[in-house]
């Protein structure tokens, strides 16, 4: 089997939503349904239909978490020696070459990526570009936009 690597920081928050949807998502949705099957015939009950459709969410979600969990390699990036190499969970400044822009992301994994929270999945084309370059290194990144070139400003394990 395949393991997948994680930060340390997105295996935490995997676990913050699992023991969430586990002790009150599920409660919750077990009482809707008890409630909604108390109003009578369940084949016209549109609030017995909607609760069960949420509970089935919910189970899907929490088997999704526990399966990701399960096939996590977690890595803790305070614990990396990579100095200024960039690698897995390293948090980076880049510099845009082209528009003198800076941006700062950290390479997770797949399940944690959210460019909009600076997280860059390791296997986009920009982190694959850039995946054992040093700080200094101008990198030229071929995007659906165009090739982009970057400057690695500082490479940081927090």
């Amino acid at each position: 089997m395949t393991r997948t690597p994680m930060t340390l920081r997105g295996a935490e928050r995997l676990r913050a939503e699992l023991k969430t949807l586990k002790s009150e998502a599920r409660p919750n949705i077990i009482k809707a349904i008890a409630e909604a099957r108390a109003h009578g015939d369940l084949s016209e009950n549109a609030e017995y239909h909607a609760a069960r459709e949420q509970q089935s969410f919910i189970e899907g979600r929490i088997n999704q978490i526990e399966q990701r969990l399960g096939n996590a390699e977690i890595i803790d990036v305070t614990k990396l020696t990579a100095i200024g190499r960039v690698v897995f969970g390293s948090t980076l400044e880049l510099e845009d070459q082209d528009g003198a822009n800076k941006v700062i992301y950290q390479l997770v994994g797949d399940d944690e990526a959210n460019i909009k929270e600076g997280l860059l999945s390791f296997s986009s084309p920009i982190a694959r570009a850039l995946i054992g370059k040093c700080e200094g290194d101008v990198v030229a990144v071929t995007t659906p936009g165009g090739t982009r070139t970057y400057e690695i400003v500082s490479v940081r394990y927090v």
